[in-house]
């Protein structure tokens, strides 16, 4: 019997290599002969860095840079591949989780942090990085990142611009004599699933910008200075187009990750289950296990737990979900998955749901393994 346990995370109560330690062990505690592939998943949001290194054997490293407000914090990336590639996530050093609510200001919100720990990252020899870029705080195209790694951005005067995404609107010249010549070594991956522009009523600025603590008038002021640093990236010859879905991702870091690092944007579900061998890791397996802490009707577009039926599906490989919770209309799941399962147990607040999800969740896994072994041996 060989069985894949390939999870999200829960959010806000468990990673996903914790996901998969429990329902590995209820399934060996019935089934102690049992093959079990553990690939805890993520889809290039939180815990992409530490599912990705963890399922792929791999070292976690700390570097010291900048929040987006400019002060002191640790960000946490992973090496693997002997060393030769990188995973890192942008909101470890520029994420909205960082500032206090009345903190949010995207007008001086910067991605200064994220170039520092690209830096740092190249400072230990890998040539390859995977970046995912949810969760920031950010509406400045990268601009702050780009500064970090040697790129002057100038006004009218030549003087550098300040940080955040207020400045922008000021940007007359990028000067590219004095980028971190590594860059050009470097093979980048955005993970991302967000598909905004990065201009316009759905872009950046206006979809986002509220979400970072942007007023209707910073908003305008974001625009403004968005389509400014567009306008500079197509005469400076780093960016051609700055109009494809993703661009707008982390407030416009998608298409600042092109200009400046020549990125490739790729679906974060997608770029996951390759750098972890998704398809090698589940042939002959006699069943696939994902999940995550809610599932709805998001999940068949492009959601990691779709992802991962559709690719086990295509291998003929039966998939099997089990969530903290089900919303919707739970029998459309029946055209994803073969079968789905939510942890609940009947807790009547969030608090104890979460207080109890652990047990909850091995205690469903066990019932889970229960009948498979039966159904097996039948």
């Amino acid at each position: 019997m060989k069985i894949v346990i390939a999870p999200d995370k829960y959010k806000s109560n468990m990673d996903s290599p914790a996901v998969c330690r429990i329902i590995r062990d209820a399934f060996l505690k019935v089934m102690p002969e049992a093959q079990i592939i553990e690939l805890p998943m993520a889809d290039g949001g939180e815990g992409t860095v530490r599912a990705l290194t963890a399922a792929a054997g791999g070292t976690f490293h700390e570097a010291v840079v900048s929040d987006p407000l400019g002060r002191r914090t640790t960000a946490v990336f992973g090496l693997f591949n002997q060393g030769k590639t990188a995973v890192m996530e942008m909101s470890s050093a520029s994420g909205i989780a960082l500032l206090q609510k009345t903190e949010l200001n995207p007008l001086k919100t910067s991605t200064y942090g994220t170039g520092e720990l690209i830096r740092a990252i190249l400072d230990h020899g890998a040539r390859e990085i995977i970046i995912g870029i949810g969760g920031s705080a950010t509406v400045d195209g990268g601009a702050g990142m780009a500064q970090a790694l040697g790129f002057r951005l100038l006004d009218q005067n030549h003087q550098e611009l300040e940080k955040g995404g207020g400045s922008l609107i000021h940007l007359q010249e990028i000067d590219i004599s004095h980028a971190d010549p590594r860059l050009k070594e470097t093979t980048f991956h955005t993970a991302c699933d967000v598909t905004s522009p990065l201009l316009g009523p759905k872009g950046a600025a206006a979809v986002f910008g509220p979400q970072k603590g942007a007023t209707p008038e910073m908003v305008q002021l974001l625009e403004k200075g968005l389509s400014r640093l567009s306008e500079i990236w197509k005469t400076s010859g780093l960016l051609s187009c700055a109009d494809q879905p993703g661009d707008g991702a982390a407030g416009g870091l998608g298409a600042g990750l092109k200009a400046f690092c020549k990125a490739r944007s790729r679906s974060g579900a997608q770029l996951i289950m390759n750098a972890l061998k998704f398809k090698e890791n589940i042939a002959d397996a006699d069943l696939v296990i994902t999940g995550e802490g809610k599932t709805d009707s998001q999940t068949e577009a492009g959601k990691i737990c779709g992802e991962i039926a559709a690719a086990a599906h295509e291998e003929g490989v039966p998939v099997l979900l089990l969530s903290g919770s089900l919303e919707g209309n739970v029998m459309d799941f029946f055209k994803i998955f073969d079968y789905a399962f939510s942890t609940s147990s009947g807790h009547t607040t969030l608090e104890a749901t979460l207080a109890h999800s652990r047990e909850d969740l091995a205690f469903s896994a066990e019932n889970i393994a229960r009948i498979w072994e039966r159904s097996s041996v039948r």
